[in-house]
Formats: structure tokens, sequence, C-alpha cells
């Protein structure tokens, strides 16, 4: 038997198969996984990190797209705003809250929610910062990494001064609006300085324009050298820092290896692009249904040490060969 569809209910038929596609691709949508990203820097100088954080996601089976979407907020180093997108994060009912490399963002998130799991990255201790309640077994809805980028103070200050054996008088660079952050960086480059007879200025921005200040006071006190603190904040300013330790020829030692990549003299620090793909997994893990208060928190095991040897030669610098040696990376 033959059946014979007319124009009208054929119409109709691919009208009704048209209207259901859209309503197919929003279902689709509504049963993926959310991943709220709350990063108090801004999205061109965490490229690396955002794309190691994927990698990490895509090791524990979420490809970004596929099975899992990501909400990114950026506060552009105003930590100000940081509470707000912290709330709406929550409020879109996201599966997750990722606060990589910034107390200031998880302790907004932490305020937030008390249910939302949490996976944190921090260069303080997370114990004493009052995250967690131990490494091994964080308990509540956070866990995540330490980077010990703050604790770093006194092996970066060796690093210049074996770089700079004359010198006696430094500065370091910090944010008084991470308050205890800062606090632990100034303590613990001061008692190195402290153990060879050197001096350190404490220098404070939280804007570009005392920044600038900051340069103009090691110029005024003809300060040897400069020890860059680990913040969200400079790191939107980079380009900003590099251009005035090379208008001042200033020799700075920074906490990233993205910093001697844009034209730093040196830096030391954790690896960042690793301890993302941790949170990565670590996120993964708890879309799958472990709880943060059982997964310990992560501690670095890689540190990268580059030194820019173009820079050095711009300030008229010669690197010792024992640098040199150590370097993980030499930029030529």
């Amino acid at each position: 038997m033959t059946v014979t569809i007319g124009r009208r209910e054929l119409l109709a038929a691919l009208g009704g198969a048209a209207a259901a596609w859209p309503l197919a691709a929003r279902a689709q949508q509504a049963t993926m996984a959310m991943v709220g990203f709350l990063d108090a820097g801004s999205s061109g100088e965490r490229s690396r990190q955002v794309a190691a954080f994927r990698k990490g996601l895509a090791e524990s089976g979420y490809q970004e797209g596929q099975n899992v979407t990501i909400e990114y907020r950026w506060a552009e180093g105003q930590y100000e705003k940081l509470p707000e997108l912290a709330v709406d994060l929550v409020r879109r009912k996201v599966a997750v809250i990722v606060t990589p490399l910034s107390v200031a963002a998880t302790l907004a998130a932490k305020a937030a929610t008390t249910n939302t799991p949490i996976v944190f990255s921090t260069g303080g201790d997370p114990i004493e910062l009052g995250l967690v309640a131990s490494l091994n077994r964080p308990g509540g809805n956070i866990t995540g990494a330490v980077t010990m980028n703050a604790e770093l103070g006194a092996k970066r200050f060796g690093l210049l001064q074996e770089l700079l054996p004359a010198g006696t008088r430094f500065a370091v660079l910090v944010n008084p609006d991470t308050g205890r952050m800062a606090k632990v960086i100034t303590a613990d480059v001061q008692a190195a300085a402290s153990a060879i007879g050197g001096q350190v200025e404490v220098l404070t921005a939280s804007t570009s324009r005392q920044i600038d200040a900051a340069f103009a006071t090691v110029v005024q006190k003809r300060i040897d050298a400069l020890i860059h603190s680990p913040d969200p904040f400079f790191a939107t300013r980079r380009s900003h820092i590099i251009v005035l330790a090379a208008r001042h020829a200033v020799p700075v030692i920074y906490p990233n290896r993205e910093d001697a990549d844009a034209g730093g003299l040196m830096s030391y620090g954790s690896n960042i692009a690793e301890v993302s793909r941790q949170l990565g997994i670590y996120s993964g893990r708890i879309l799958k249904g472990e709880k943060p208060a059982e997964l310990p928190v992560i501690r670095p095991t890689k540190f990268d040490f580059v030194i820019n040897l173009q820079t050095a030669k711009t300030l008229g610098l010669e690197v010792p060969p024992t640098l040199l040696a150590r370097a993980d990376e030499v930029i030529e």
C-alpha cells in the first residue's frame, strides 16, 4: 500500500523536527557538568595555566564543550570584585569552583558557600590561612594544591645575592591587599637578608601608580636589586613592571617563568602549569563523586629556575657559571 503525504503534512513534520533540534541541544547542555573558574588575574596572562587546567580535566575524562562547561570569572587584579563573582558562580549552581593562585579568590569562594566543592592553589600555608584542617585530610568542602611561592622569598634572595655578591641593599615588592601573604613574604626575605647583614626595603603597591612610585624609590635609594613577590595583581601588570625594570636598569627576580619569558631577568618558583593540571585532575575526580574532604592537599614537586641571558646582557650583568649550570632554562 502506498501512503501519500501532502505538502502541508510534510512541512509540519519538518517543522517539528527542526524545533526539536535546539531543544535536544539545550537538553544536552543542561546535563553537562559545570565548573566555575574564579581567578583574581586576567585571561590574557593566565592562558598557559588555563590550558594546563583543561588538560587535567581531560585526563579525568572531561572535555570542555563535550561533557563539561567552564564558567570563567576574572577579577583583573581587582580583589574587591571577587566576592560578587563567587556568589554568581554559586547562584549558577556550578558543581565545583576552582580558585587558582589566589588566597583572596579562595576566601571569597569559601565565604560564598559551605556546600559547593572548592579546589584551590595557594602560595601560602593553607592550614595557617584557615582553608583546611590538615594537608592529608582537608575536611569540609575545600582541597587543592600549594605552590609554596610565598615561602620562596629567601631562595629568590639567595639567587639575587649570588648574582650580585657585592650588593647590600635590596627591596621586596608586595601587594598590601594580600594581607597575611604579604607579611609572610616580607618576613621570609628580611630573615634571609639579616643572616648576611643585608638590608631590605619593603615596597608596597596595589595600583599601577604605586608600582611606578615603588620603582622611583628603588632608584632614589640606590637599591641594588628587587625581589618581585607572587601576586595576581602584579601578574596583570607584568609588562609594566618589566618595562620599568629595564628603564631604570634594576635587576629583578620574579616568581613565575612567564615573567622571564616576557623579558624579566630571572624567575624562580613552582611549576604553575603542573599545579594547574593537578587542579584539573582534582576537579574531574570531584565531578565523578569524590569528596574534597578526602583528597589530600597536593604539594609541589617541580620548581623552575629560568635566566634570561639577553636581559642580563642588557643590564651589563655577568651571570656566574654556577647560576647558569643550575638553571632549568637559559633564554638566549
